[in-house]
């Protein structure tokens, strides 16, 4: 009976040497593919960081060679790719662009095609770095006729998303494009979405809107859209003293060439109609307080904006030239600011 229990534990211990003993053959195993999957494992095509990208720069610069990185990086942009992968390689993209110019040049209107194909994808971050991309390809002139192509989808994504860092996006690349006459009946449609985000309560947002507006002022086909859009009851807020800088500076432009339109010729020659709650009647209609905002912002701060604001007063009060108005609103500044 001892014997039996003796030899039962022993073979007990075999059994448990044998069990550690493949056990720790297995973690062995595992340990060692582990490493050699991370030597031979090299570092994904979207890690680029700034560092390296202006390494390459400087190198180009010095060398006259390309680097082949931008290159690299658009031959990985897949749509086939996770929703991350593509957003960091669009946003390397991006980098390159600005840093690797004469790569970027080198570019064809196919790649620009290519990253304008991911303004498709379901994810908005994808979409955003997209159209960052895009704005990077802008200041290249040769690639300008080719993404104005894009802008009736920029315009549709800006109206029917509603993502403050997808409306900067957008708008940043659109005001950095001449918008042709086709994109004029889809910014008539989007209208009232860029009247909303002007009215939001994010200032980069806000800056970019106006931005937008402003330069559409210019255009005699889309004055009356502008000017007849629906606004909110407090919209003169935005002249307010309290707002910043750089969005009180914008809305002043953009109120003196909404004066200086509509006082043209050519615009007062057509009895127009504007419903009551329109940007025409908030600005300038019997009820309108704007003159009251604008004298409170010729003793502001900021120099530029008691002038901008002059410039307005001049417009809404003596519709002339373009240049004598300016004039004279320099005359009023210095007035007033002798005054002080």
């Amino acid at each position: 009976m001892g014997k039996s229990v003796s030899q039962r534990l022993g073979q007990l211990d075999i059994r448990k040497s044998v069990v550690g003993l493949a056990t720790g053959a297995g973690a062995i195993y595992l340990l060692y593919k582990a490493i050699r999957a991370g030597i031979k494992s090299q570092p994904p095509l979207y890690t680029t960081s700034p560092t390296c990208i202006a390494r390459l720069a400087i190198e180009r610069e010095r060398h006259g060679r390309d680097s082949g990185e931008l290159r690299r990086l658009l031959n990985s942009l897949d749509s086939k790719q996770d929703e991350y992968a593509k957003s960091m390689i669009l946003h390397s993209i991006t980098r390159c662009v600005y840093l690797l110019e004469a790569e970027a040049s080198a570019c064809t209107t196919e790649d620009i095609v290519l990253v304008g194909s991911m303004l498709d994808d379901k994810d908005n971050s994808v979409k955003i770095q997209a159209l960052n991309a895009l704005k990077a390809f802008s200041g290249i002139r040769k690639f300008r006729l080719k993404l104005q192509e894009h802008s009736i989808k920029v315009l549709d994504l800006m109206s029917t998303i509603w993502d403050s860092e997808l409306h900067i996006s957008s708008l940043r690349l659109l005001n950095n494009l001449p918008l042709p006459d086709f994109a004029h009946p889809q910014l008539r449609r989007v209208m009232p979405a860029l009247m909303e985000i002007l009215q939001s309560d994010y200032i980069l947002a806000q800056v970019q809107a106006i931005r937008l507006l402003s330069s559409l002022a210019l255009k005699n086909d889309l004055l009356y859209d502008i000017l007849n859009c629906q606004v909110h009851s407090n919209f003169l807020n935005l002249f307010q003293a309290t707002q910043p800088g750089s969005l009180l500076f914008e809305v002043l432009v953009f109120a003196e060439r909404l004066s200086e339109g509509r006082n043209t010729p050519h615009y007062r020659a057509v009895k127009w109609h504007y419903n009551e709650q329109s940007l025409h009647e908030a600005l300038f209609g019997d009820e309108s307080r704007l003159a009251d905002r604008l004298l409170a912002l010729v003793i502001h701060p900021d120099e530029e904006v008691q002038i901008q604001a002059c410039k307005v007063i001049v417009s809404l009060q003596c519709p002339k030239e373009v240049g004598l108005r300016s004039s004279s609103a320099q005359a009023s500044c210095s007035y007033l600011n002798n005054g002080k």
